[in-house]
Order: structure tokens, then C-alpha cells, then sequence
């Protein structure tokens, strides 16, 4: 598709030297509409943006604009595609404490009643106790804690990995006895996250079982005994034939949502035997495109979802790069430059957690995908940025 040059700017390479680069006018697109039926069920991990006017030490306070937070989230129903809250894409962990996640949870939870179709499923843990101090049964209460809090709001439950009981277990029996409890007492079935250490170094070892593998096998064992109770599990290992390995081998009616930032798109679209659905961090600043793509996967077939989405993995590569787990800069530095928030402010100061060279290359990977509506305003809002760095 032809497109008309919209702006240009000048972007530093890793030589040092400079490079003038033309940004593509923005991609036309038919996306889905606000609770529009689609193939798979599609939750974005949404980011939460920071008040920079708060008077706070804000490596260590934490100050949110929950009214322009929650427009993020307005903007992806509007897309047709569901909101995971709270997850670690909100810095959840890294940021934002169990307090602050409560209020994130309530907002969103009751602006999605006004809103027809609108999907929100929110994340359950342990991260308001010590993971030094716990114990199994501390750990458990703190998960009941978390769970009764959504479920009382009428939310649906994410049980995300726990710090704490990566530090408490001693064995696989403990992870199964730990959710074997909580599940116990989920009034609607729970989406389980797998989340890996790529992801956060203190979930190393989850499972409490020797190898990957074993680790599985620990997980799979777990989720037979209480399907039930769940909806499905997001495993986000980055590693495709392990995603699809675990698939095959999940009881009947338990889902598989990919948590993979790097091979999502074949995962999605699936094979003879399968396909996964979608609970990703990079769903939420490639929005357009992902709600373009399962639209036309519902229309037009797998080609064609694969032929929209596919180009979209360089910048998700690039976002999610070791160290993984400071993805979340590249994601809000996309919303700033988006026009979604006015500021590149974040939780803990992270903004400063990826180099000018990581920033450059995912803005002109966004900017090639045609992912900004207004070029000349990202191409604006990018200076600022390399100025703050000495380009200019």
C-alpha cells in the first residue's frame, strides 16, 4: 500500500554518527469494535501512566493519573480487545504495590459495567508480603486476601506467579497444594500465569522442579486436579515448541493464552492441532494492528491475520530484549509518543531504564509498521526525547 511521507527527524545510530529518517504516514486499518465477537480471546496487558506533577521521591513513592489511565483501557475496548489489569505490564512488582493495584483494579472493573462487551480479567498474587519471611501457609492467605478483594468487586481472577512462593516452596507438592487451596475457593474459573524468569529473575525455578520439562510436567499435573477451576493458563517463556508442547497436553476446555512477545503470531493463528489465544504485553501498543488482525483472522483466514501481524514482531523483539523485564519502557515511550498520555513519566523512574539506542530502534520500528495516527506529533515528541539525551 502506498503511503505519503507525513515527517521526518534526525536519529542517532550506534556509530554515533546521525541518520535523517522519514517517518511513513499512518497505516489505514479496519479494526474491531468495542465488544465485536472475535476467533480468539485477545487481553492486553495494560501499562499504567504516572502523575509527573506528584511531589513525591518517585523511585521510591508512587503517584498515578488514574484518569488518564484508565482512557488507555477505554481505548483498547474500544478496539474490541479485552484488558488484563495489574499484571506486570502496570510494573506490578516493579512499581505499583498491592494498595495502588486495588484502586487499578476497582476503576477498571467497574468502568468496564458501562461498557457492553468490555473483558477484564485482573491479577491475583502475594506481593503485599515479604517473600524473605513467607511461608506456604502465608503465602496462601496472601493469595485468599488478593482473591476475595477482586471477587467481591465481581472481577475475574488472574493467579499470577508468586514471589513468594518461589522463596517458601521446597517441592512441587508445595506449588499444588498452594493452588489447590486458592483455586478452592474461585467463584469463576481462573486464568494462571507462568511467568519466566526472562520475565522477573525471582520466579526462577517455579514449579519447584529441576528442569523446564519436570516443571511442566509439576504445572500439568496441577492443572488436571483442579480443572474445574480453571479457565487456562498464559505461559511466557519465549519459547514457542514449549508453548505448543504444553498445549497439546492441556485437559479438555482449559485454554492456552500465549504470554510469547516473540512468536506470537504463529502461535495465535495456530496449527491442525491447536491454537493459542492471547494475554500479551504487546498487544497493548500495537492495539490497532492486533484488533485489525484478528478481525481479518474472523473474515479473511489465517493468511491474512499472519500477513498483518507478522511484520509487527521486529518491534516486539526489540521491545521484550534481555533484560526483559524493562519491556515496560519501550511500551509507555510508545503511548507517549501515541498521543495516549502527554508525558514519558513512569512508576520508579524506569524510564530511564533502557538506552537512547534501544528507544531509537523501537521508534522506527513503530514508525515503520505506519503505528502512529500523527507522525509529525511522534516525530515531535521523539526530539524531546534526544534531547534530554544531548541529540538535538
Amino acid at each position: 500500500m502506498e503511503r505519503q511521507t507525513m515527517a521526518s527527524i534526525d536519529l542517532p545510530r550506534a556509530d554515533r554518527s546521525i541518520e535523517h529518517f522519514t517517518l511513513p504516514a499512518p497505516a489505514k486499518l479496519v479494526t474491531a469494535g468495542p465488544g465485536e465477537a472475535l476467533p480468539r480471546i485477545a487481553l492486553s496487558a495494560a501499562h499504567v501512566v504516572a502523575d509527573p506533577f506528584a511531589d513525591i521521591a518517585p523511585i521510591r513513592d508512587i503517584a498515578i493519573d488514574f484518569e488518564a489511565t484508565q482512557r488507555f483501557r477505554d481505548h483498547l475496548w474500544d478496539l474490541g480487545l479485552g484488558v488484563a489489569e495489574a499484571m506486570d505490564t502496570a510494573q506490578r512488582g516493579m512499581g505499583l504495590d498491592w494498595p495502588a493495584a486495588q484502586t487499578l483494579i476497582r476503576n477498571t472493573v467497574e468502568a468496564a459495567r458501562s461498557r457492553p462487551g468490555a473483558v477484564v480479567f485482573s491479577g491475583v498474587g502475594t506481593d503485599h508480603i515479604d517473600p524473605q519471611s513467607a511461608t506456604i501457609d502465608s503465602v496462601i492467605a496472601a493469595y485468599l486476601e488478593q482473591l476475595t478483594y477482586v471477587q467481591k468487586l465481581g472481577g475475574r481472577v488472574i493467579m499470577m506467579a508468586s514471589r513468594a512462593l518461589a522463596k517458601a516452596a521446597r517441592s512441587p507438592q508445595d506449588y499444588a497444594r498452594v493452588y489447590g487451596r486458592v483455586l478452592a475457593d474461585a467463584e469463576e474459573p481462573v486464568i494462571l500465569h507462568w511467568l519466566g524468569d526472562m520475565f522477573d529473575p525471582a520466579l526462577a525455578g517455579y514449579w519447584g522442579a529441576g528442569s523446564v520439562e519436570a516443571a511442566m510436567d509439576a504445572c500439568l499435573g496441577m492443572i488436571a486436579d483442579n480443572a474445574a477451576k480453571i479457565d487456562g493458563i498464559k505461559i511466557s517463556l519465549l519459547d514457542k515448541e514449549l508453548e505448543i508442547a504444553m498445549r497439546r497436553r492441556l485437559p479438555e476446555g482449559v485454554l492456552m493464552y500465549t504470554g510469547d512477545d516473540f512468536n506470537y503470531a504463529e502461535l495465535i493463528a495456530g496449527d491442525a492441532q491447536g491454537f493459542s489465544h492471547a494475554l500479551l504485553g504487546i498487544f497493548a501498543p500495537i492495539a490497532p494492528i492486533a484488533s485489525a488482525a484478528l478481525l481479518s483472522l474472523k473474515k479473511d483466514g489465517p493468511e491474512r491475520f499472519r500477513e498483518i501481524l507478522d511484520p509487527t514482531v521486529a518491534l516486539s523483539r526489540e521491545l521484550f530484549r534481555a533484560p526483559t523485564q524493562y519491556y515496560k519502557t519501550g511500551v509507555v515511550m510508545l503511548a507517549y509518543l501515541s498521543g495516549h498520555q502527554e508525558h514519558f513519566t513512569m512508576l520508579g523512574a524506569q524510564q530511564g531504564a533502557r538506552s537512547l539506542l534501544h528507544m531509537t530502534r523501537v521508534f522506527r520500528l513503530a514508525a515503520e509498521l505506519g503505528l502512529f495516527a500523527d507522525p509529525e506529533r511522534a516525530a515531535s515528541r521523539m526530539r524531546h526525547i534526544l534531547a534530554l539525551h544531548g541529540v538535538g
